[in-house]
């Protein structure tokens, strides 16, 4: 049996140079218990993101906390792990997916001998991520001390009275807080290891990755729209429309009458009934929007930050950088230097670092905060001290 840790295949990637350099390296830590379709989303996402030149940009494999061999899954199959721990220690990034099986670490929140020593082999720096209820070993291990975390919403009560010292948020799709990154149940797991793709190598090659998983590149709302409530009468209109409508003129101003208008309710209605579809209010939902807006066209264009701003409808340069500042933790000209998708371009890269304005009626109509819904995040482009969550964003 070959230890896939020894591979030479995560030397393929290639730099702008043309040199080899080794792949990000995530090793996906498979519990007794596992839930197969979580354990399947590193390989489906990370497995898939090819650099502009085809080559993969990750090296993704499965280990166990024992010696190769079977792993039990929570359906009528188990599955046979190649790696022992001994994996974790040559991981740029740890990934545990959910477990129905984790004994004392849920129902104690102490993690038994064999994680332990599996953990032990983490190396300083390791990123750490965990989709669902993979969370409870992150919290067990100390890791998620005095963070914020996510989890599936039905565990989201129990997890914060056995971690207390974590700050659990039961809304979001998942929490990026840097070098530890946690998400919501089952699905949410793509919503995260997607965003994980789009802070390593930006928004193309993440929604490359979605078109070929046949998944949207980033979920409008967070946990609450899942989270069952009375159900609204099935002769209520939804708010799709008015998304619809305001997604064709980000570059226009717009007030929150306007998108009422589009689905015939009260300004008091419609903001109600978009809460309960996206999981957040409208302003923040149009300001994320024009967020995703901006760094597509900061990614594929040579178009000037003063351009870029206009027509994602921040109106000035100076409330662009603010939004972006808040949301990426990076300016619109370092980002675009980070994750410019096309070479050689000879726009007008302006400076957007200083100055005066402010941002448009269309953007502050809504009297939401001028940060994103998002808060702020640590990238690998630059730092904050909060973290990203997502609703959407979470």
């Amino acid at each position: 049996m070959t230890d896939s840790t020894d591979s030479p295949d995560r030397e393929d990637a290639r730099s702008p140079r043309g040199t080899a350099r080794p792949r990000h390296r995530v090793v996906v830590l498979a519990l007794d218990g596992v839930l197969p379709f979580e354990l399947g989303i590193p390989q489906r996402i990370f497995g898939r993101a090819k650099s502009p030149e085809g080559a993969p940009l990750y090296d993704v494999i499965t280990c166990s906390v024992r010696p190769p061999g079977p792993v039990r899954t929570d359906a009528d199959f188990d599955i046979l792990v190649e790696n022992g721990p001994e994996a974790i220690a040559t991981a740029d990034t740890v990934l545990i997916p959910a477990s129905y099986e984790l004994g004392p670490v849920y129902e104690k929140g102490i993690l038994t001998d064999e994680l332990s020593a599996a953990l032990a082999h983490l190396r300083p720096g390791t990123r750490l991520v965990s989709i669902c209820t993979g969370g409870y070993v992150l919290a067990a291990a100390g890791f998620l001390d005095g963070r914020p975390a996510s989890t599936h919403w039905s565990s989201a009560a129990h997890f914060q009275r056995t971690f207390p010292r974590i700050r659990v948020d039961a809304d979001v799709l998942f929490i990026d807080d840097g070098d530890v990154l946690t998400s919501a149940g089952v699905a949410a797991g793509i919503d995260l290891c997607l965003h994980i793709v789009r802070r390593d190598h930006g928004t193309a090659v993440a929604n490359d990755v979605a078109r070929r998983t046949v998944v949207p590149p980033h979920r409008d709302g967070g946990q609450a729209q899942y989270i069952q409530r009375p159900v609204p009468d099935a002769q209520l209109a939804t708010t799709t429309a008015a998304r619809a409508w305001a997604l064709a003129r980000l570059h226009e101003p717009i007030q929150l009458r306007d998108m009422a208008e589009q689905e015939s309710m009260s300004v008091r209605t419609f903001t109600r009934r978009f809460r309960e579809e996206a999981g957040i209010s409208p302003g923040q939902w149009l300001v994320q929007q024009r967020v995703e807006r901006a760094r597509h066209l900061l990614e594929a264009t040579d178009l000037s930050v003063d351009r870029i701003a206009r027509d994602a409808g921040f109106g000035t340069a100076q409330s662009m950088r603010q939004h972006l500042q808040a949301a990426l933790g990076v300016a619109p000209t370092v980002y675009r230097r980070t994750f410019r998708a096309v070479d050689g371009g000879s726009g007008d890269l302006c400076d957007d670092s200083g100055g005066t304005g402010g941002s448009q009626a269309c953007v502050t109509a809504f009297d939401e905060p001028s940060a994103p819904a998002g808060g702020r995040s640590r990238s690998r482009a630059g730092s904050t001290d909060r973290p990203v969550t997502d609703r959407s964003t979470a």
